[in-house]
């Protein structure tokens, strides 16, 4: 979060503090975002993306919110994070964009 936007840091304060979990990166994480490369789902310099999706797959995330649609809100890249999971015996993970969970007002 320390790179994002003002406004995106503001929106993630109004979270509830209980529905904010945080994770530290390790081995597990570290093996599984490296896969992701090795399968040609994204480039190298996309580890840090790559060890978000990770870590959201091993600790059983419901879904994966981003912003980022070129290397993790994008269908082929999904299908790919996913095709890993599965063959590395975790689940698929859902991954949107915040304007997927946004709720309108009539």
């Amino acid at each position: 979060m320390e790179n994002a936007p003002d406004r995106i840091r503001a929106t993630v304060e109004l979270l509830p503090k209980d529905s904010t979990v945080y994770v530290k990166s390790d081995i597990e994480s570290a093996n599984l975002a490296k896969k992701y490369i090795d399968e040609g789902v994204v480039g190298p310099t996309s580890y840090a993306d790559c060890l978000h999706i990770a870590l959201a797959t091993i600790h059983n995330a419901n879904i994966l919110i981003s912003w980022n649609f070129k290397h993790i809100v994008n269908v082929v890249r999904i299908v790919g994070y996913n095709s890993v999971n599965i063959a590395e015996g975790y689940k698929p993970i859902d991954i949107r964009s915040p304007r997927e969970l946004m709720t309108y007002e009539d």
